[in-house]
């Protein structure tokens, strides 16, 4: 069969790092990153201010909820995530999956521990 140039060339110009393929890949993670622990401040804002162990509400409580939960998202974003999530890597795949795969590889011969890390990972 023949073999198309647009073939060859997508898949060389998706190889270079600076591509925008990559730029987009980028802002889509950090899009699932932000979606899935942003739901979570909303609740504890809530939580926060309602019930008879919530605080007063005023404008210096309110804002300090609000910085409170800002540095917390920004701390575990960039500790937890960029610094230790990132550096795993599974032949250019990331993330949990993948740090599950490098961890049941690095413990072959231990079925028992094996196990253990596979039911944590999930």
């Amino acid at each position: 069969m023949n073999s198309s140039p647009a073939v060859s060339n997508s898949s060389s110009s998706s190889s270079k790092p600076g591509t925008p393929k990559l730029a987009a890949l980028t802002l889509a993670a950090l899009g699932v990153v932000y979606g899935d622990i942003g739901t979570s401040p909303l609740y504890a804002f809530k939580e926060a201010f309602s019930g008879s162990h919530g605080l007063p509400l005023s404008e210096a409580n309110v804002l300090a909820v609000l910085s409170l939960m800002f540095w917390s998202l920004m701390l575990i974003v960039s500790l937890k995530y960029v610094t230790m999530m990132l550096r795993f890597d599974n032949r250019g795949e990331g993330g949990i999956l993948a740090l599950l795969a490098l961890a049941s590889r690095a413990t072959r011969d231990r079925p028992r521990l094996k196990w253990t890390i596979a039911t944590a990972g999930i």
